[in-house]
Order: C-alpha cells, then sequence, then structure tokens
C-alpha cells in the first residue's frame, strides 16, 4: 500500500488552525520551523501552562485525510490543515499505530508518534457539532479519539505533498497509543 504526504501546513501563531504551505522544515528534537508548537518543552498553551518544564511530546501533529473524508459525509468541510496538524496523510491508519512507530516522509525526515491528539472544545468553535465526530465511543463505552496523532522528529528535512511516507514499527512490541497530557 502507498502512504503519503496530502498537505502540510504550519502556523506562527497559537490559533486553530494552521497555513498551508508548500513545504515545511522539520527539524530534529524541535518540531516544524516557524511552528508555535514547535521546541523541546511544551508549547501547547494550557499544558505549558501547567507544567512548563515537560518535554515537548507535540512537536508535530498529524491526521488522516480519510478523517476529513469522513466528516465530510455527515455535512462537515474540513480542508488540511484546519484542524491544526501540520501533515496530512493518505493511506495510514494514524490512531491504529503503536508507540513508537518511525513514520519516514520524504527523503530523510523521520517522525516518532508519541501519543493520540485530544480533540478540544476549540473543534466545535471551528464547526459547530465537529467535536463529537472527533472523540466517540467503542461498544464498551471507551473514548476513541480519532483527531490524529502528535510526535516528535527524530530526522529533520523538508516535507512537501506528494512525498512518501515509510512506516517502521517498533521492535519493541505493540503499545496502543493514547493521550497523554
Amino acid at each position: 500500500m502507498s502512504y503519503q504526504v496530502v498537505a502540510v501546513s504550519v502556523s506562527a501563531k497559537h490559533g486553530f488552525c494552521k497555513d498551508n504551505a508548500v513545504s515545511i522544515k522539520l527539524i530534529e528534537n524541535f518540531g516544524v520551523e516557524g511552528d508555535a508548537h514547535a521546541g523541546e518543552k511544551i508549547k501547547h498553551i494550557y499544558l505549558a501552562k501547567k507544567d512548563p518544564s515537560r518535554p515537548n511530546i507535540r512537536q508535530i501533529h498529524l491526521i488522516p485525510m480519510e478523517l476529513l473524508a469522513e466528516v465530510a459525509k455527515k455535512g462537515f468541510l474540513v480542508n488540511p490543515g484546519q484542524l491544526g496538524e501540520n501533515i496530512t496523510t493518505r493511506g495510514i491508519d494514524l490512531i491504529k499505530l503503536p508507540v513508537a512507530t518511525k513514520l519516514h516522509i520524504g527523503e530523510q525526515a523521520v517522525v516518532q508518534v508519541t501519543a493520540l491528539r485530544n480533540p478540544c472544545p476549540q473543534i466545535n468553535h471551528f464547526q459547530k457539532g465537529l467535536l463529537k465526530e472527533m472523540a466517540t465511543k467503542d461498544p464498551e463505552g471507551k473514548v476513541v479519539r480519532k483527531a490524529g496523532v502528535m510526535g516528535i522528529v527524530l530526522v529533520g528535512g523538508t516535507v512537501k505533498p506528494t512525498d512518501k511516507i515509510r512506516i517502521e514499527l517498533p521492535v519493541s512490541g505493540h503499545k496502543p497509543l493514547e493521550y497523554i497530557w
């Protein structure tokens, strides 16, 4: 199966949406150059207020294009970057990847998946009712977070739409992703 980048997005401001770009530059142990969430320590406004000394496991956010297509069938119009992601992917069921999966993106960039993104109420400010599509419940009543995954940059490089993605599963076994504040 072919996995690829659909769009790349960046924003220097702590807003909800990010602007699409021709390319983004990933910087090792930092994130996306010029993005408000980049840095070695946590940059998420709410979480940084709780503990600004925490390592930043949210240097980069990825979301699948398939999720945007799924919510479109329910009447929501969401384009790449509008949910705050840096990379919109195609072909990868991101939320089912195990912790520590490495995504080799383009010619040299490597992102390690760290956690699920917890959809926040800002999603409803963007489009009313969209939040309930981003966090559903499975038959056992467990919350299923669909709003993509977070990661850290292991190897920097330029990433652009149409870049191929290669998945490297961890050798240590399959530990499911979860939300980590």
